[in-house]
């Protein structure tokens, strides 16, 4: 493969570890406050948009954030959690943010979906519980 900087193959593992903790910071930013409290407006607000239940989804959203950020930082289950994060970012994108457009409305989670779809594909990194391919 052709580059630019090929001495920096040698550390193909520490990218994946980058995605990994940029990921799960953003994502324990945002479910630590559904899940301890701020779960009744979470739901309010996902029933303003048609998703229902309200309460159940905001949990699971809760859920999937926040303790699938401190798996993504051990490295462990990586692949299923990045999975579930890339349904939830296309969910948001989709019943949320489209209609606000690219710029000031789904950049943020389209570079979400995107750190989380290359974990899925690549697989943790390295210092991780999960095994690298």
């Amino acid at each position: 493969m052709l580059s630019l900087f090929p001495q920096l193959f040698d550390y193909w593992l520490l990218g994946p570890l980058v995605l990994r903790i940029a990921l799960a910071a953003v994502c324990i930013a945002h479910g630590y406050p559904k899940l301890f409290g701020g779960l009744s407006g979470t739901a309010r607000f996902f029933e303003s948009i048609n998703i229902k239940p309200g309460k159940f989804w905001a949990l699971v959203v809760g859920i999937v954030e926040f303790f699938g950020g401190i798996l993504l930082i051990v490295g462990f289950l990586v692949q299923p959690v990045a999975l579930l994060l890339v349904v939830y970012m296309v969910v948001a994108i989709w019943k949320v943010k489209r209609k606000e457009g690219f710029v000031h409305g789904y950049e943020f989670e389209l570079v979400l979906l995107v750190i989380a779809f290359s974990l899925l594909v690549l697989g943790p990194g390295a210092f991780s519980i999960d095994l690298p391919l």
